[in-house]
């Protein structure tokens, strides 16, 4: 119950009571009835609807009463272990006090443009039940922890606590409850937590919604028709968040400039379980170069010359940021400099020195086993060079780098890796424990600006990291993955949106140098692109990056309007808002020598947020759910068996898939994605069809790899890369499951059947395996022709491709199959006892 009475103030009652569907549909009646203007009149409601919506982002105050913002429109941008996560398509802000009580002020309406310059349709993402600011390493280790453990420091909260995965909760003993564990959220990647303090201690936790801003984009990798979803995940830190020249290096905190966290997520979606299912990630991050240093844009030249603006001796801004990362990723912190180190006019070298200066400094008081690892590469100069290969380089590093920090899976190693071993992964980092493999420490890249140069390096890393994730569950044999196979060209997709995204949030164009110009393949219209992207970043940084730092200063409550006090537009810098320490000095002064924080040396390598000890358990709470409320339903949640849906609109098929969009056009060609293309095998790849794909992603702003239902226009384009006969037959097919009409070049239009994709390994066996005429073997009962007796290539019976034992079904399963099959046609089968009971609880439970 919000107070619409009071012109300035915020006064919410919450009585933080869940209400049941019956319950809000009882009080809503009575709401109405009594606000109605005569008793039993019927002809008007006393009781409308202002708006629908999905979630509260916030409440905001600038001069005059406070506004609440809502999200009214949303999209599901990927799903994770049954746990939908959704980008935001649209907003309200809704003035809270009445018209009638309202206090005008003059430059109100100033502050409400500012801040809704910050587009929440533009990479903004939630989860009603999914943490996104922590890692799945993070949320997973969460989860598995002793809840004997909890209940007694957080009995008195039990009530008040929020579930982060319902489904995933320990059954009680003897009930129908399941525990459900949660922490809570990281604060560096929530962009709405100064909006929500307001209510933070008054409502109950379920309005509170978290969300985090950066890009999330997840695609289907089928293997043979098992669906692997890779998934890719970027958290934006809103501690020095802005622009690209006004916000350089670090803050007196430690926080750095353009910090991302970036996490790809592997998992196999036949079982969508985070207890049963298998599931691995790998954590990497960028950000700007933990230093005081800055650029002045006035002169208006091209690169401005770097300045360091204080200098500190004893590394203080840089130890306060390892620190940091110590906390959140354990040791090693890996650093990839990626500046330049041979200039005629010092420029970037200036970084270089004095970040080997401060790691340096901080290594001589660490242990010599979890000392800051630095790697410097002049990615600059490689590139120019005709002798060398940059990305062979890089994989170089990548592998190094994977070997040391290993990576995050949630199941023991598989019996193949054991009985095939490979030398790379006996080599192999990490924590091993007895319920998988943890990561510990962590990649830190960075160039100047950390965009181009980067997001290179890191999709570098990252493929290293996926073949070992591939690896670990089972799906390759080898820890290796080759350019230009539908898994690589997939995730290389993913990762140009991913930077293209980024770059376009800090530097305000997409990126200019891609993989494939690293790779020096890319098509010679390129370079005309990569110009206009040069001029596009040039013009943002010179004439709409000022406004945009303001509006993320005031989104993110670094600037809160006072009366009395100069407004946001009339500062001449927003340094002092960004360094607390020039405003006031701090009471105590960090150790010189001892950098780090209490307790966090003893765990290494382990990350200190991770671990079992008094002061995480304090961010942890316990809530008690029963397994028939509608917040722990996933099959609900996925399914959606309540609303008219179709094929074509459902998140799983609309989602970009290895087998429609990378898999070559003919049967006849390996449909495995680990098998090297020719560049005229690829479907719709990165290398073709790629201009018609820049358009899409400009218009939904790189949100994700998966688009929405493609246009008619967008279905009749053909790839590039196929050849004409291809190109004839395939290139105006639809790639949805119906006819479609499509229109020609020329006058005629004519009807096109979709060929169902799945259909390319029919003919598997007679690609791979040609066998003689004479050992076709035909059948009478059927009358098949051409049936190819397939010999078993696999010593074990039941692990074969071509030779599957059907699963043994006992008598009571059998006897459920044939009455659903009954049912289906009309003959109903008499309804027991335990059926009525069941039924009943289902709707005592939901509806009353």
């Amino acid at each position: 119950k919000i107070d619409r009475t009071e012109p300035k103030d915020l006064v919410i009652i919450d009585d933080k009571h869940v209400y049941t569907q019956q319950e809000v549909r009882e009080l809503l009646g009575r709401l109405d009835l009594g606000n109605r203007t005569k008793i039993g009149q019927k002809g008007s409601s006393g009781l409308s609807r202002a708006v629908s919506a999905f979630g509260v982002v916030g409440f905001v105050r600038f001069l005059e009463g406070y506004y609440i913002v809502l999200i009214t429109k949303r999209r599901k941008m990927a799903d994770i272990g049954g746990h939908a996560i959704y980008k935001i398509e649209d907003t309200n802000m809704i003035y809270i006090p009445n018209d009638s009580v309202r206090v005008s002020h003059p430059d109100e309406a100033r502050y409400l443009r500012i801040f809704q310059n910050v587009d929440l349709s533009s990479n903004f993402y939630f989860s009603y039940s999914y943490d996104l600011s922590h890692s799945l390493q993070y949320n997973l280790t969460v989860l598995r922890m002793p809840l004997e453990t909890l209940k007694t420091e957080t009995t008195q909260t039990r009530q008040e606590s929020f579930d982060i995965f319902e489904d995933e909760g320990l059954s009680t003993q003897g009930g129908s409850g399941v525990f459900g564990i949660c922490s809570k959220p990281y604060e560096k990647y929530v962009w709405n937590g100064k909006l929500l303090d307001a209510v933070k201690n008054t409502v109950h936790r379920d309005w509170l919604l978290y969300i985090i801003h950066g890009f999330c984009g997840q695609s289907k990798l089928l293997i043979y028709g098992r669906p692997i979803y890779v998934t890719l995940i970027a958290r934006r830190s809103s501690k020095f968040a802005g622009t690209r020249f006004l916000k350089r290096g670090a803050n007196c905190e430690g926080d750095v400039a353009n910090e991302v966290e970036t996490e790809q997520i592997l998992y196999d979606a036949s079982v969508m379980s985070f207890s049963a299912g298998s599931y691995s990630s790998y954590v990497q991050v960028r950000g700007s170069v933990p230093l005081y240093w800055s650029q002045d844009i006035s002169t208006m030249m091209p690169k401005p010359p770097i300045t360091l603006d204080q200098a500190d001796p004893f590394a203080h801004v840089a130890a306060l940021h390892f620190d940091q990362m110590l906390q959140r990723f354990g040791s090693p912190i890996i650093i990839l400099n990626l500046v330049k180190e041979r200039e005629k006019r010092k420029h970037e070298r200036i970084l270089s020195e004095e970040l080997v200066a401060a790691v340096t400094y901080l290594n001589q008081f660490l242990p010599p086993e979890h000392a800051i690892i630095y790697i410097p590469w002049d990615m600059a100069k490689y590139t120019k060079s005709k002798l060398c290969n940059v990305l062979d380089r890089l994989n170089v590093i990548a592998e190094s780098v994977v070997k040391k920090t290993g990576f995050f899976v949630n199941r023991p190693d598989s019996y193949c890796s054991i009985l095939r071993p490979d030398e790379k992964w006996n080599e192999l980092g990490g924590c091993v424990v007895s319920t998988g493999r943890l990561q510990t420490g962590v990649l830190r890249t960075n160039c100047v600006d950390c965009l181009d140069r980067t997001n290179t390096a890191q999709f570098m890393v990252g493929k290293c990291a996926l073949a070992y994730q591939l690896y670990s569950l089972g799906l390759i044999d080898k820890p290796n993955l080759q350019f230009d196979t539908d898994a690589v060209r997939l995730f290389e997709e993913l990762y140009e949106d991913h930077g293209d995204t980024l770059s376009l949030q800090y530097g305000g164009s997409q990126l200019v140098h891609r993989v494939k110009t690293y790779r020096k393949i890319a098509p010679w219209t390129q370079h005309s692109k990569d110009i206009m992207q040069t001029l596009s970043r040039y013009y943002s940084n010179a004439f709409s990056d000022a406004d945009r730092q303001d509006s993320i200063n005031l989104f993110l409550g670094v600037f809160k309007p006072t009366e009395g006090k100069p407004h946001l537009w009339e500062l001449p810098t927003d340094f002092y808002l960004h360094h607390k320490n020039t405003l006031s000095l701090s009471q105590t002064r960090r150790s010189y020598t001892y950098w780090w924080t209490t307790g966090v040396l003893k765990h290494l390598p382990l990350p200190f947020d991770e671990v079992t000890c008094a002061e995480n358990r304090r961010k942890l709470t316990v809530k008690k759910f029963h397994k028939y409320e509608e917040e722990i339903d996933i099959h609900n949640e996925f399914f959606r068996p309540y609303e008219l849906s179709s094929f074509d609109e459902t998140f799983c098929l609309a989602m970009t898939n290895s087998t429609r969009d990378f898999m070559p056009k003919n049967v006849g060609i390996d449909p495995s994605p680990f098998t090297v293309r020719k560049p005229d095998e690829t479907g719709k790849s990165v290398l073709g069809n790629k201009s018609n794909r820049e358009e899409t992603v400009l218009q939904r702003k790189t949100a994700a790899s998966a688009p929405p239902p493609p246009s008619e226009e967008a279905v009749s384009s053909s790839s590039e890369d196929d050849s004409g006969t291809d190109k004839e037959d395939e290139g105006a097919v639809s790639q949805r499951s119906t006819p479609v009409k499509v229109t020609d070049t020329g006058e005629n239009t004519k009807i096109t059947e979709v060929r169902n994709y799945c259909g390319r390994f029919v003919q598997l066996g007679q690609s791979q395996h040609k066998q003689d005429k004479n050992s076709q073997q035909f059948c009478s009962k059927h009358h098949l022709d051409r049936v190819i007796n397939l010999i078993p290539i696999s010593s074990f019976s039941q692990d074969n491709i071509y030779e599957v034992q059907p699963p043994r079904a006992d008598r009571k399963s059998i006897e459920i199959f044939h009455a659903h099959i009954q049912a289906g046609r009309g003959n109903m089968q008499p309804l027991g006892k335990d059926d009525f009971l069941m039924y009943r609880e289902y709707i005592r439970n939901r509806y009353m």
